[in-house]
């Protein structure tokens, strides 16, 4: 089993969870962060996932939601965790660490993982966890099947890059360096994130987002459901105001967070931005 640097196995000093993947595969398996649940469920049989987050169940953030109503959840407390006696937890780098340190002194093994910046990051990912569910054939399906999503999802040759920003309702936008930014270029698109003093991940101003618009805005649809700072920002009337200089898209905050099997629709979507912008000017 390869493991890149961004993920960390911890168990019990006598039980080496590598040899738990190249052995038996687990029979009792609890996600504790959303991406690795929309992973977890591409994955696994049914009857291996022990409980997933309670993001998963979140209809405006996961693209599993309505599938994640199958499974228990938690809210990530040792209690929980410990209640449900898996045999491997999955669980992310913001997992607090009272959950991990309890979990490693109770001898559970569990699986640190990282946030993936990048494509091949985050198809690591899945391979590293397709090996510790026993599902390395299910993994390697499902890289093949993004690889494929992305390489369809190229733009067409000679066709100047649409100079573009992915914000969600509360003005958070993805910079440089992210899994979105490139996505964003493998798509076709530049991301001006830099311009509104984005780097990495970072807020835009209305103001400045006003003063000097994108060519595209890939942005949440404001709803009833959505954080009133939502509604506000994405309902602002300056935002219409350049809607002659500015076009907009939709680009829903469930895809905004995770990469695994989520980058099937992230593709798509953008894809289906691209094409429509170019058709506007047809």
């Amino acid at each position: 089993m390869r493991l890149t640097r961004r993920a960390l196995l911890v168990a019990a000093p006598a039980l080496a969870l590598g040899r738990i993947a190249r052995a038996a595969a687990p029979r009792r398996i609890v996600s504790l962060n959303p991406c690795l649940d929309a992973i977890l469920l591409r994955l696994a049989d049914a009857p291996q996932v022990a409980a997933l987050s309670h993001y998963a169940r979140d209809v405006h953030t996961s693209t599993i939601a309505a599938e994640a109503l199958r499974f228990p959840f938690t809210y990530e407390t040792a209690e929980e965790i410990v209640a449900l006696q898996p045999d491997l937890v999955l669980a992310s780098r913001h997992t607090a660490l009272a959950t991990r340190t309890a979990l490693a002194r109770m001898g559970i093994p569990f699986a640190l993982f990282g946030v993936p910046d990048t494509v091949e990051e985050s198809l690591d990912q899945i391979a590293e966890i397709a090996a510790l569910c026993g599902a390395e054939p299910r993994g390697g399906a499902l890289i093949g099947e993004i690889r494929a999503a992305i390489a369809a999802s190229a733009p067409q040759p000679g066709r100047p890059a649409i100079e573009a920003l992915i914000l969600q309702g509360r003005g958070l936008a993805a910079g440089a360096g992210t899994l979105l930014d490139e996505m964003l270029t493998r798509t076709g698109f530049t991301n001006v994130a830099a311009r509104y003093g984005v780097s990495y991940w970072g807020n835009v101003p209305l103001e400045l987002l006003v003063a000097d618009p994108p060519q595209l805005l890939l942005a949440g649809a404001a709803n009833a459901g959505a954080p009133n700072q939502t509604q506000r920002l994405l309902s602002h009337p300056a935002l219409a105001a350049v809607s002659g200089r500015m076009a907009r898209a939709s680009f829903p905050e469930t895809l905004f967070y995770c990469g695994g099997p989520v980058l099937l629709q992230t593709a798509a979507r953008l894809a289906s931005a691209r094409d429509a912008f170019w058709a506007s000017r047809a």
